[in-house]
């Protein structure tokens, strides 16, 4: 069951019903359906869905670039389309790309966003937290893809916003950066701003969410902390590592009536079910009889990755 929702003035964000088409109302496509948000100030929101879900859609509806057909979206108290002026001094917004111009140096670039701001933060200290200082004078065409991710992520938090829109914001970037935005997105919640982040990478959300909402056809299939949605199910695994190509067939049969036994990747093991030291000896046995030493054995809840492809399917979609 989803929590209830709040009131608008209660949420940094809230979203009811929203509904939007593409091509006519009757055959064209719903790409967002119905669809209920909450952000509470201070917290980090992840949307996670399939390439097609509806999750950019959703996302610039509620920065004000899309009308909903259908439903009310609240920014901050306010109507993302109807007071967009008023908005854009208190929020930050990362797309897709880095959405800069390609000609204009990297500090240039944030220097100009910095100067439309009222209480910017300093441009030179935000490009040393970013690891930019060193390609400051470089043309943004000729960045590296991490970045211009971690410029587009330094112009969206220049202004001091109270919510911010990440959409996708570690794409294409190596650990160390990874791990650098992702302390970034932890100080700024705990400075008290509201974070919205899509991203395909479930360890990142696992790693920053306060709440997940997991979104396919343009709806919602599940909401709750990344906790939550692990722990629903009750189920557990048990995950090791042998040689590659083990029959699971005869690992099925060693284990007790209703345990499953997977190969996700080449010499990586799964196996689902309720976990007891019986299960775990079987295990163990079984590797050990076929003259293999089962390595790096570990018992967990489902991951977040495996709610995901459980909701939204395991097919690779268009």
């Amino acid at each position: 069951m989803s929590p209830p929702t709040p009131s608008f003035p209660e949420a940094a964000l809230c979203a009811q019903g929203l509904v939007k088409h593409y091509g006519p109302a009757a055959g064209g496509v719903r790409a967002v359906d119905g669809l209920d948000l909450v952000l509470a100030p201070a917290s980090v929101l992840t949307l996670l869905g399939p390439n097609g879900a509806g999750k950019t859609t959703t996302v610039e509806i509620c920065e004000g670039f899309l009308r909903p057909d259908a439903g009310e979206v609240s920014v901050l108290g306010l109507d993302p389309v109807a007071d967009g002026e008023r908005l854009r001094a208190r929020i930050g917004v990362m797309p897709q790309g880095g959405g800069a111009y390609p000609g204009v140096r990297a500090g240039e670039m944030l220097r100009l966003i910095a100067a439309c701001s009222a209480r910017p933060l300093p441009v030179g200290w935000l490009l040393d937290v970013l690891g930019l200082t060193s390609c400051a004078r470089i043309p943004f065409k000729r960045l590296s893809g991490g970045q211009r991710q971690r410029l587009a992520l330094a112009c969206a938090v220049v202004g001091r916003p109270e919510l911010v829109f990440l959409d996708e914001p570690t794409a294409g970037m190596d650990p160390q950066s990874r791990r650098l935005v992702w302390e970034l997105i932890a100080a700024l919640r705990r400075d008290g701003v509201a974070v919205l982040l899509t991203t395909h990478l479930m360890d990142e959300a696992e790693a920053l969410a306060d709440q997940v909402v997991i979104i396919d056809n343009g709806k919602v299939v599940a909401r709750g902390t990344p906790n939550q949605l692990t722990a629903r199910s009750g189920e557990q695994q048990l995950r090791f590592r042998a040689r590659p190509g083990m029959d699971l067939d005869a690992l099925a049969r060693a284990l007790p009536s209703g345990y499953q036994a997977e190969e996700p990747m080449a010499g990586s093991y799964l196996v689902r079910g309720q976990m007891n030291p019986k299960v775990l000896s079987a295990v163990t046995s079984w590797c050990a009889d076929q003259g293999v030493l089962a390595d790096e054995v570990r018992v967990a809840r489902r991951s977040l990755e495996d709610v995901f492809l459980d909701l939204t399917g395991r097919e690779l979609r268009s």
